[in-house]
């Protein structure tokens, strides 16, 4: 950002891009706590209604690279306006349903907020001066943490004392004004990558990722050796196959592949899909635990209001984390958080197998979990951005958060299937698979900082190009990166 817009306007855009995050994050996880609720509300099965969910992480894990490359393409704050927007009507329409199938639209149209990080990493890196992009970049990778885990704390209450109607109305306030602070105070990136939107790759990306996600959604129910399952995972494979073959023969690719097969990048996502498996089982092993009664030989009988507050440390140290990991990354590099970030996320999980009989051990837990978690999360993306051209931060920082999006699927899928296999005679998981289940993330944190460690340490620091140059490194085989003139 040039010098005469200040400190004061860049603390206003770096606002606007925190509440739009905010917003997409607290739609992330509030309906989780409500999913009975709601099937009680609108007359559905659980199978129909896990698809709230479902059709939310389908819709966010397509269209996040798209919108990042069309960000790259045509204006990274013109997309964002457009994310924003629909993000905001997406609430909207959610606010006002009374069936589930309107509700499903709703969160598809909601999901598309998930193209506001790229966007928002861009626009960090383009306008903000260097000091505060390490700083800004974490913060805002954060918040994929930490308003996952204040969604589950504030849920409760809400669902309580309004209705479940009120789990959109909330952060459509927050989305609306984070549409109208972006378009009148954060200034047009002036980078740009011209070129086209792949369709072909666009099409082989979301039928890939929808058949994934959708045979790890159906798998518990159907059977993980059900034919259905077994061809969705199939059809996953030679669709993920098609589609790399695809963009490694295109001019123009949706995501380079090139780019994804740079070491600090290649290994910065093998860490985020396994941080991710992490982060997002969470919500579904400690929550449960929670709430189950005593009589089941575990859990304290919570209600969904108190089993969230239990999350509430994690929050405050995700948010700690965030604001310290611009004076860490500038000191120490982006590594380091990363690999430490991940061995104390996993931490807690080792902790919670072998000891779970006291709420003092979950408050632990969670305390550390989150400091971890915000450490490693506010890391990876600097992490991507020092290693990739500024054109291509979009669809670099895009498939980051995909990817922790599909790790998210995945473990909560595998949680879920651990549980289910050793249900007791009530239906309740039995105390033996919840700490199997601890175990088997743990090891899935240990993995992640292993895979950090081999990241290779950038030299040099993230530059930003300065505004009127002629041209920046292109992407491969594509047209030139240009810097238009303010």
């Amino acid at each position: 950002m040039s010098t005469e817009h200040g400190d004061r306007q860049v603390t206003i855009a770096f606002t606007a891009l925190t509440l739009g995050a905010s917003a997409y994050t607290l739609l992330q996880s509030m309906v989780l706590p409500a999913l009975p609720v709601v099937q009680e509300d609108l007359h559905t099965s659980q199978a129909t209604v896990t698809w709230v969910l479902t059709a939310y992480l389908l819709s966010a894990s397509v269209a996040t690279p798209i919108l990042g490359r069309l960000g790259d393409m045509f204006g990274k704050k013109k997309m964002l306006v457009v994310v924003y927007a629909a993000l905001t009507a997406g609430s909207l329409l959610a606010g006002l349903s009374n069936s589930v199938g309107l509700l499903i639209v709703a969160r598809v149209i909601q999901g598309l907020g998930g193209g506001m990080f790229p966007l928002s990493f861009g626009i960090i890196r383009d306008e903000f001066p260097a000091r505060r992009v390490p700083g800004a970049i974490g913060l805002m990778s954060g918040m994929l943490g930490i308003g996952s885990a204040l969604g589950m704390v504030i849920a409760g209450p809400v669902v309580d004392h309004l209705s479940w109607h009120w789990l959109f109305w909330i952060p459509l306030v927050i989305s609306a004004l984070a549409t109208l602070t972006t378009a009148l105070f954060i200034p047009e990136s002036p980078v740009r990558s011209p070129g086209r939107v792949n369709l072909p790759a666009a099409a082989l990306l979301s039928g890939w990722l929808v058949a994934l996600l959708l045979g790890l959604n159906r798998g518990a129910a159907w059977g993980w050796t059900a034919s259905g399952t077994l061809g969705l995972f199939v059809a996953a494979a030679l669709l993920l196959v098609l589609w790399i073959q695809v963009e490694n023969r295109s001019a123009v690719p949706l995501i380079d592949m090139t780019m994804m097969r740079i070491p600090a990048v290649w290994w910065t996502n093998v860490a985020s899909l396994l941080l991710g498996v992490g982060m997002f089982s969470t919500f579904v092993v400690i929550p449960p635990f929670l709430q189950a009664p005593p009589e089941a030989g575990y859990g304290f009988d919570a209600s969904v209001t108190v089993s969230g507050l239990y999350l509430l440390p994690s929050t405050i140290t995700m948010i700690l984390a965030g604001s310290l990991i611009g004076r860490i990354a500038a000191r120490l590099g982006s590594k380091l958080p990363l690999v430490v970030g991940s061995l104390l996320a996993a931490v807690p999980f080792l902790m919670l197998s072998v000891a779970h009989h006291e709420p003092w051990e979950f408050f632990l837990a969670t305390t550390i979990q989150g400091l971890g978690i915000g450490l490693a999360f506010s890391s990876m993306s600097n992490l991507i951005i020092e290693a990739v051209p500024s054109a291509q931060t979009g669809a670099a920082t895009g498939m980051n958060a995909n990817i922790r999006t599909i790790g998210g699927s995945i473990g909560s899928q595998i949680i879920a299937s651990i549980l289910a296999s050793g249900a007791l005679a009530s239906g309740l998981p039995s105390e033996h698979g919840y700490s199997v289940s601890f175990a088997v993330l743990a090891t899935s944190m240990i993995v992640a900082a292993a895979a950090a460690t081999i990241v290779p340490v950038r030299r040099r620091p993230a530059g930003i190009p300065a505004a009127g140059t002629a041209a920046l490194p292109e992407p491969r085989g594509g047209p030139p990166v240009t810097v238009e003139s303010r």
